[in-house]
Parts: structure tokens; sequence; C-alpha cells
């Protein structure tokens, strides 16, 4: 009120707007979620939706009058600019109660058409400085957005009001409702690059980068020669060329092309995190699909101090650690992601199958068994095979208890060699079952012998001496 008075304009608009803001925060939980819901529906173009939330408002509240204001709002933009005039229908239904004996309910819609006509009154009277009282007003204040917001329920094509509101979701950390604010002034006024310059501004600080593109190209079908307009042009299409061709490199599993491309996008833009962030997200992504274990985990591990509450870096660090035998560590990630987002179904059966990696790994570990890792190809797998069979084979020793354990041995580094040299068992390992264990064999195991023996026989329990040459394929 005080910065009103100093600002030489009458108190009756703060006056009026400061009983609108105490009428509106009484408004009860239920009724402001569908006035929410109705204004992100509107924003959204989903007419009919937004129609439904702004029904059940007035239904739960019918003597509010912004219930009504924002309905009409949704049947102006639907072409039914016929719906019946707030006032006029205020005023006869009152007429109605009062005749009917109903004088507190009739008072009530009585009142309300005054204040607003007084409002009404003020707001032509003063029109050409409606916006004088506010820039003595603290625009980082919830206040101040409430007073403007009655306002604009009056004024809503005012241009100057709407500006001034998305200054105030600015300074307050919300560019979201400041573009929601910004759009319609585009339109209000007959060249408005300022506002189609601030809207790719906001929209590139998001990391929307094609909607940045879109508002700036906008900016110079008016002026071609905007100096602002063309500079954040000219760095909008730069960052986004390269963001994607990274995401086609990435659809065609050029990954190592991928991380470079990513690699220039923080260099063409250093000074926004989203993009850093999105950078650092997509190498740590491009890395496990390389199979780059260790260098995965670091890049992740990077990503998700910068983005702590981030599904998808979490699952790709799992999926690391995975490729680096760490079982534990996989399950916490994907536990942890699942806090995030409970909905994926690719995170709940990443977890599922790190827990039965896990469980496999406290059992017997194939990769571990030849000392290869996850990555290894068939070349090295055999290589290894070869190595750790000439050493523990059942002839190079001499005691019982010597042979016992070397069978024992023996027979794990065979099943090693036949599940990871076979591309479907390996798959099924992979994915946290093992092939030869019995119970996840039908029909008592196949063709396994005891203890998983990946021929027909076991020849260490054929009885009595043997010596013959094994052949290592």
């Amino acid at each position: 009120m005080e910065a009103c008075r100093r600002a030489g304009v009458s108190g009756i608009l703060c006056s009026l707007s400061l009983l609108c803001v105490i009428l509106d925060l009484q408004l009860d939980f239920e009724i402001e979620h569908h006035l929410e819901m109705g204004r992100k529906l509107l924003a959204a173009g989903q007419l009919a939706e937004a129609l439904s939330h702004y029904h059940s408002a007035v239904e739960g509240d019918s003597k509010n009058y912004l219930t009504y204001y924002k309905r009409a709002a949704v049947f102006l933009a639907m072409g039914k600019s016929k719906s019946p005039d707030f006032l006029a229908a205020r005023l006869q239904r009152g007429n109605i109660l009062l005749k009917q004996g109903n004088t507190q309910e009739a008072m009530e819609d009585f009142e309300i058409v005054v204040s607003l006509i007084s409002l009404f009154t003020f707001l032509l009277k003063a029109s050409s400085s409606v916006t004088a009282c506010f820039p003595a007003l603290d625009l980082s204040k919830l206040a101040t957005v409430f007073l403007l917001e009655r306002v604009i329920e009056i004024s809503p094509w005012d241009p100057e009001l709407r500006e001034l509101r998305a200054d105030c979701h600015i300074r307050m950390g919300d560019p979201q409702k400041a573009i929601q604010d910004l759009a319609p002034t585009t339109r209000l006024r007959n060249d408005n690059r300022a506002a189609f310059l601030k809207l790719s501004l906001l929209h590139y600080s998001l990391g929307e980068h094609h909607d940045s593109l879109t508002q700036i190209r906008e900016c110079l079908k008016l002026d071609q020669d905007d100096k602002d307009c063309l500079g954040h042009y000219r760095q909008v299409k730069k960052l986004s060329k390269q963001l994607d061709y990274a995401e086609e490199l990435i659809e065609e599993q050029r990954f190592h092309e991928a991380i470079e491309k990513y690699e220039s996008v923080m260099k063409t833009e250093p000074n926004t995190l989203h993009y850093t962030n999105l950078a650092k997200e997509r190498i740590c992504f491009c890395l496990v699909q390389e199979k780059m274990a260790l260098e995965a985990i670091d890049a992740c591990s990077e990503a998700h101090q910068r983005d702590p509450r981030n599904a998808y870096i979490l699952r790709d660090r799992a999926e690391a650690y995975i490729l680096n035998q760490e079982y534990e560590k996989a399950v916490e990630d994907y536990q942890e992601a699942r806090e995030f987002d409970s909905d994926s179904n690719e995170i709940r059966e990443g977890l599922e199958k790190a827990h039965r990696l896990l469980k496999l790994s406290r059992k017997r570990d194939y990769y571990k068994i030849l000392g290869v890792g996850r990555t290894a190809n068939k070349q090295e797998i055999t290589k290894a095979y070869r190595k750790l069979a000439q050493q523990w084979h059942p002839d190079n020793f001499q005691s019982e208890a010597e042979k016992k354990e070397a069978e024992k041995k023996f027979i794990d580094i065979a099943s090693a060699k036949e599940v990871l040299t076979d591309p479907e068992m390996r798959q099924k390992f992979d994915q946290g079952e093992d092939p030869l264990d019995p119970e996840n064999q039908q029909g008592g195991g196949g063709g396994q012998g005891a203890h998983g023996w990946p021929f027909h026989f076991n020849p260490f329990e054929s009885g009595g001496s043997f010596h013959f040459k094994f052949q290592y394929n």
C-alpha cells in the first residue's frame, strides 16, 4: 500500500488486489489443484481437459470469481465467446436469490459485482498507468506475483503486465512460468523481438535447444539484421546441430564418435550447466556401450555428482559396475535409480539382473574362474582356458587329495570355457542365469554330467587310474 502511494497511484488497485489475494488464499487444496491443472492444460493447448478442471473448480467453489474468469478464458480459446457474461450472470443470480428470500447469498453476489465494477472503473480511468505501482514493489516476492495475477485477470491482453510477471518468475527461479507469461506477449505486440529473444534465452537455459531455435528464428523473421537475435541464433544453431548429430551417432551405435561430439558440445557451451551435465550423462552411456568399464565408472560417477537424482546415470553406472564384476555396487545403484524412477521397467529388470549376478558370483562366476573380464572375446577366453587347463590337469598331481582338488578346478575351468564360448549360453549367464546349473535345466539338466562336466561323461568318476591326452580346443 505504502509503495503504491509513493508511486503516486491510487490505493484502490492495491487494496482490491490485496483483497483478491486473501480470498484466493482461502481456496482449499482441491480447488487449487483443479485451477493449477487447468492452467497447465490450457498452456499446453488441451482445452477440453482444461475446461473439465475449471468446471470442477467452479462446482467446488461457486462463489469465487477467479474460477469463472479462468473458465471463461477457456471458452474464449475454444471459440465459445457466447458463454454467459460473468457480471450479468452474478447480478441475475443475485436478483433471483433475493426474490427467493435468500438475502445472505444474494448479498454475496451483489458485493462481488460491486467490487469488480469498482476495479474495472479504476482500471479504465488509469489504464495508461496500471503498472506504475509495481516497480515500487519487490518483484522477487510471491505477494507481488499474486497481485499481478489479480490485475491480469482483469486485463489479460496487457503485454506489459505479463512481461512484468515474467520478470517476477525469473527472479524467483521459475523460468517455465516466465515462458508461459511471455509467449502471449509475442502476439499482443506487433514487433516484440525482445520477447522472442527472452523466450529463446529461457528455453536455452533449460536445455530446450529446439524450442530456443524456434523462438530466435521468429525474432529474425521480424528483422533479419537484429544484432542481439542474430548473435544468439548463431550460438543456438551451432549447439543444436552438435547435439542432434551426437544423438544420431548413438542411434547408429557409433559411440566413440558420439563421445567426441559431446566433448565438442562442452567446448561450445561451457557456461550452461544443463548442457555440460547432459554431455557428461551421454558420455557415461557411450562408454558403457563401448564396454570400457573403468572409464565408464569414472565418467558416470562424475555425472552422478553433478546430477545426483538422474536415474539414467545411476542405471548406466550400474551396468559399468556389472562389466567390472562389482555386483553389489550395481545392485546399490539400481536400487537408488528406482527411488527416482519407480515406473521404469528397464530399471526394474536391471535390478533383478544385478541381484541374479550377485547371487551367481557367490556360487560360480565363469569369468572369475578363467580370470577374464566380461568383455573378453572368444580368443582371449580360449587362451585363458588352455593355460589353466594345463595348470590344473589332474595328471599333474600325485596325492589323492591334490587330485580331487585339481578335478574340481579342472571341471570348473572346462565348464567356464563351454559357457563363455557359446554365444547363447554366455548371453544367459550375462543376464544372471547359469546355463549349467541343474536348477535352471528342464528334465534334470540336459546333457551335463555331475559337477556340470560339459561332455557326456566325467572321466574323473570312471574309476581306476586314468591317462589320456586332453584336447585343448
